[in-house]
């Protein structure tokens, strides 16, 4: 569970039809006009994700697409090429998948964004909406796992449960729990034959190391593995996915025992584990290839990713050739070829396979390119800090204003990839500069866990070590300099005008953390648990901490005017939070502006996003000094 928000689409062939829609508006090329700007063309281009397919049925597939506007999920024959929209709702949908036989859709139903909801499906060829998981009360999704027989292993989390994994029958009998606690925990996967179900837990305390359970479906544990020893250790866990192959009792795991992410695979009926020789810098996950003779290696270093393939008889790892960017999804299909979802920031993502091409061609325009990161390193205090840097065309040399843009998470990175956002800066002649700061992921174990008990602080002296390298090379005007970012991003951008408010000339934060004390006691039940983590307790236990690393304690440093937007159903980043340090800036007549949406964290609603970003680009340049 994090702070950031994600649009992590479903896992299509390129079909001459496009993209159908039951009730949806397709964006339609007669929409965009010439004198419409490019960074408007860039979010209103229609967009596709990777598709998943079933795993007994791959003719059978989902995807997301913003086709009509919003973000929801289409299903897609490859067999005869039809596609049609699946779910239509006003604020969007793209949690779902398909059960193993192609013949249902499933995916989760919550309110407008506040991610409380449960689990419905569809018949994959079209049909009404039906409760997949009667007996379930709504709750937050903590994973799911689909069986052949139509047994069905749902995660959920709650405020008054804690973590509870239900078992449900196809018969029609009341869900049977198998495993409970407090703390956070979730489905990992179901074995092929459904009889194993792997679990990520922190029972011990830690929320950002898991450990590992393998139970039967009566609640009896098989097998466990823990490498933070009862919460000891700072090493964590992952379930990858069990073996594609029937009575197969191999788990595939990622670990952390070298001060990196990578594979492992553990015989959960014996024990046996096999760590890989994978000699890749920075992280490395994989994924089973469907005949489960080798696995689809991701590899991501240095805030670019790339595919390779690791025979598992063999022990041989051969590059899958992609060109130079980001990979942000891939999977294996069962005639051995490998379709990713690829871009840069200068190349608008595309959907292609190994075996030539692009698998999927979303309808309408293409997005217009954007322009090429350039990396920076910059010692800091912890160590080497990589940012991106982005210059704006046709402005001279420098010094630009510039938008410092941080990234949500915590534990998450910017990388070479295409995004509109910093791209709609650029357009309007700003550098923009993003930094991995401690926390982030891809610079290894110790550097992404650096950032508890000083929570905040850390990641801003990284922050400010690159605002400080920006100045000093002639990139940044130290007079137009702005803190902008979501979520976590958010959060950071309101602690920092409070703890460095002559460093910054405008804030930007959307859906941020803003009372700190407040955001933990009103937040989802997981969130706690990571913020016990990071502080090292709750607010009544450390209140030091806390109030250290909450941007409200800073709120009356603020001199830069500031812009927050914050979504009423937000589970992550609570409104009332919001409203306790909006309260604090009116008081003093504190330049600012607020803007509330109907949605949670975040939106999925093309118009909407837009809507924020022009807001933004009007603040910022609003109240910015005038170019020299």
């Amino acid at each position: 569970m994090e702070y950031g928000f994600h649009c992590a689409p479903v896992r299509s062939s390129r079909h001459p039809g496009g993209l159908c829609g039951n009730n949806g508006r397709m964006t339609s090329d007669s929409e965009i006009t010439p004198e419409m700007p490019d960074w408007e063309k860039r979010f209103r281009a229609p967009r596709v994700g990777l598709p998943d397919w079933a795993e007994d049925a791959p003719d059978r597939s989902l995807f997301v697409s913003n086709a009509t506007g919003t973000f929801e999920i289409y299903a897609w024959d490859r067999a005869t090429g039809r596609q049609r929209q699946a779910t239509d709702r006003p604020n969007g949908t793209t949690d779902g998948t398909l059960s193993p036989d192609g013949e249902w859709i499933w995916w989760f139903s919550d309110t407008d964004g506040d991610e409380f909801g449960t689990w419905v499906r569809q018949p994959f060829a079209g049909g009404p909406d039906e409760p997949a998981t009667p007996g379930l009360e709504p709750s937050y999704p903590a994973g799911l796992a689909i069986g052949r027989d139509g047994t069905t292993v749902v995660g959920r989390s709650t405020d008054e449960d804690g973590s509870t994994i239900h078992v449900v029958r196809p018969d029609g009998s009341a869900p049977t729990v198998i495993y409970r606690h407090r703390e956070s925990a979730g489905v990992g996967d179901l074995s092929r034959d459904g009889t194993l179900v792997a679990v990520e837990h922190t029972e011990h305390g830690d929320a950002m190391h898991s450990a590992l359970r393998v139970l039967t479906l009566d609640g009896a544990t098989v097998a466990e593995l823990d490498d933070s020893r009862g919460g000891t250790r700072e090493l964590g866990l992952e379930v990858l996915g069990f073996a594609p192959v029937a009575g197969d009792t191999r788990l595939l795991i990622g670990h952390q025992r070298r001060g990196r992410w990578e594979p492992l695979v553990w015989d959960v009926a014996t024990g046996a584990e096999r760590e890989l020789a994978i000699d890749l810098p920075g992280d490395v996950s994989a994924e089973w290839y469907p005949d489960g003779s080798a696995l689809l290696i991701a590899h991501s270093f240095e805030a670019r990713s790339e595919l390779w393939r690791y025979d598992l008889a063999a022990g041989e790892l051969v590059r899958v050739d992609t060109p130079r960017g980001s990979v942000t999804d891939a999977t294996a299909r069962p005639d051995g070829t490998v379709e990713y979802m690829w871009s840069s920031a200068a190349e608008p993502s595309a959907v292609r396979s190994t075996a030539g091409g692009v698998v999927l061609d979303p309808p309408g325009f293409r997005p217009p390119r954007s322009l090429p990161v350039e990396d920076a390193w910059v010692e800091g205090p912890g160590g080497r800090i990589h940012a991106l840097v982005q210059r704006p065309a046709g402005h001279g040399d420098g010094p630009f204003p510039t938008v410092f843009e941080i990234h949500g998470g915590p534990t998450w990175h910017d990388s070479d990839a295409f995004a509109a956002a910093p791209a709609a800066w650029l357009d309007h002649g700003f550098a923009v500069v993003r930094v991995n700061y401690r926390g982030s992921t891809g610079y290894g174990r110790a550097w992404t866990d650096a950032l508890k008990h000083r929570v905040g602080l850390i990641e801003l002296e990284d922050i400010e070590a690159v605002r400080a390298w920006a100045v000093s090379c002639g990139l940044a005007d130290p007079a137009r300099l702005v803190l902008s970012g979501g979520s976590w991003g958010g959060y950071l951008t309101l602690l920092g005008l409070g703890t460095q408010p002559g460093a910054w000339a405008v804030g930007l934060a959307a859906v941020p953390v803003a009372d700190y004390v407040t955001a933990y006691h009103d937040e989802m039940e997981a969130l706690k648990a990571l913020d016990r983590t990071l502080f090292g307790g709750t607010p009544e236990e450390v209140p030091d901490r806390f109030e250290a690393s909450s941007p409200l304690t800073y709120v009356d440093r603020v001199t830069a005017p500031v812009y927050i937007a914050a979504g009423v159903n937000d589970p992550r980043c609570p409104i009332r939070q919001i409203d306790n340090y909006v309260d604090r800036l009116a008081a003093r007549g504190a330049v600012h502006e607020v803007y509330r949406y109907d949605a949670g964290h975040g939106s999925l609603v093309v118009e909407e996003r837009i809507k924020q970003v022009r807001m933004e680009l009007e603040f910022a340049l609003k109240h910015l000094p005038a170019r020299p």
